[in-house]
């Protein structure tokens, strides 16, 4: 059994990029490009803005806001209006997002005195929460920024401060601070995601490469995606597929069923090229449901966390451990040290570079060489890739709830329970060297090219983890 890897290359901005790896059981090496919908201005002459990771402010505001329900509203065709009834229906809801940073690797000297950084500017989309002010966008938008501007279709454009934001989702909210009384806010309304359906019609509002308020259309390619988050090290669970047209500057802006509902936020693409290419992702509105109220009252959003990676179970596999033809499966690769997956007593497998299958998590140095835990079920429910899991755990659970694992290990079948712990903001160094060493069939982590002009690109990460 041999793993490889999926070489996975996101654009932070439309300029700045980062690599990690994915683990797969017996899959085969390819690579593609997920974009952040992040725009950067023609009027920033060039400039390019890469965005760090920064603390910003974070303060507690009571929430008032009409979309929000214990029950969302359900997706369905009827009462559905024509294009041009939706883009006036929520005109008011979308708006752009500019946001600006200083680069603290960059001094400029004037007449000899040391200056402070160029300031870059980058533009994306957002969309009305609240009555209160409070803005939904993706966390990338504002990353680093100094300040943000949030700008109406009419032209009005007022200040925002951060009050709440969560990286591992890219989800962020803006409040804006200036006197917005007399703007015409109107909250969008959030549909009832898990209610969408592959082939519905959905509506993308937002301001690709600058251009506001454009309206574009297609349909719910597929539901259920994992989204790799190289910024964190994990993956943003439940995405939603579609081929509508997005570009860079719809990062933030909303996805639309055609009753002017948001069932997702814009938030990446897949793409060769940089641009549209039909394969555009969106954060759910039931992940946004769950998130805003916290991230207004609190500031941050803690994620349940099991600390496992692993693979789908292959043919091949199936046939070298001699299950049942077409067994479903997740075998375990590896244990995060002090996870709750590690304190149930589950087992992963490493694998050195010439393929050698060693036990990992117990089981002692003299045990026979094995496969990890093939875990078949989560609370009774099949999985049968990792995503199953990972998108289980974060729309099912909370931290300190309890997990029951259904596992096979070696042929014997047995539960295992495991209580699940807040997610570690990042995966330390130690952590980040012991996974690259333990990533099988990898070999040597490999350079990337250096393009002139462009900033150094960041090392490689590990394997994302649920």
């Amino acid at each position: 059994m041999k793993f490889k890897a999926i070489n996975i290359l996101l654009l932070v901005s439309s300029f700045a990029a980062a690599v990690l790896y994915i683990s797969i059981l017996n899959g085969n090496t390819m690579n593609i490009m997920l974009i952040h919908l992040l725009q950067q201005p023609a009027s920033s002459e060039g400039s390019i803005a890469v965005f760090p990771a920064a603390a910003a402010a974070a303060q507690s505001q009571p929430s008032n806001n009409s979309n929000m329900t214990s029950s969302l509203s359900t997706s369905s065709s009827t009462s559905s209006s024509s294009l041009p009834d939706v883009f006036q229906k929520v005109e008011n809801s979308v708006v752009q997002i500019t946001s600006t940073k200083s680069n603290p690797n960059e001094v400029i000297i004037l007449n000899g005195v040391p200056q402070s950084g160029r300031r870059n500017t980058a533009l994306g989309s957002g969309f009305v929460y609240d009555n209160q002010g409070h803005i939904v966008t993706n966390y990338h938008v504002i990353d680093g920024a100094s300040r943000a501007d949030v700008t109406f279709t009419d032209g009005n454009t007022y200040s925002a401060n951060v009050v709440g934001k969560d990286p591992n989702s890219d989800v962020v909210i803006l409040q804006i601070t200036s006197n917005f009384s007399e703007e015409k806010v109107v909250p969008l309304p959030l549909a009832n995601s898990s209610a969408v359906r592959p082939g519905e019609q959905v509506i993308a509002i937002g301001n690709p490469f600058g251009l506001s308020g454009t309206i574009t259309t297609g349909i719910v390619s597929a539901k259920g995606r994992l989204l790799p988050n190289p910024d964190t090290g994990f993956s943003i669970p439940n995405m939603i597929q579609t081929d509508t047209a997005i570009n860079p500057g719809n990062s933030g802006g909303p996805l639309l069923n055609t009753k002017g509902e948001a069932i997702g936020m814009n938030t990446a693409i897949f793409s060769r090229t940089g641009s549209y290419s039909g394969v555009g992702f969106a954060i759910t509105s039931n992940t946004i449901a769950k998130e805003v109220p916290l991230l207004i009252k609190n500031g941050s959003y803690a994620h349940p966390w099991l600390g496992i990676s692993g693979g789908k179970i292959t043919p091949d596999s199936i046939r070298a451990m001699g299950l049942p033809a077409n067994y479903k499966g997740v075998i375990v690769g590896s244990i995060q040290p002090g996870s709750p997956a590690e304190k149930s007593g589950l087992k992963g497998l490493t694998q050195d570079d010439n393929n050698n299958i060693n036990n990992n998590g117990g089981g002692g140095g003299d045990a026979a060489p094995q496969t990890g835990d093939i875990i078949t079920a989560v609370d009774g429910h099949p999985t049968r890739q990792i995503d199953d899991i990972i998108n289980y755990i974060e729309s099912q659970k909370n931290i300190g709830d309890n997990i029951k694992l259904t596992v096979n290990r070696n042929g014997q079948i047995m539960d295992l329970t495991a209580t699940l712990q807040a997610r570690p903001n990042t995966i330390s160094q130690t952590q980040q060297q012991q996974q690259q060493q333990q990533q099988p069939g990898l070999g040597p982590i490999p350079e990337l090219p250096q393009i002139p002009g462009f900033p150094r690109l960041p090392p490689l990460l590990p394997p994302l983890l649920p």
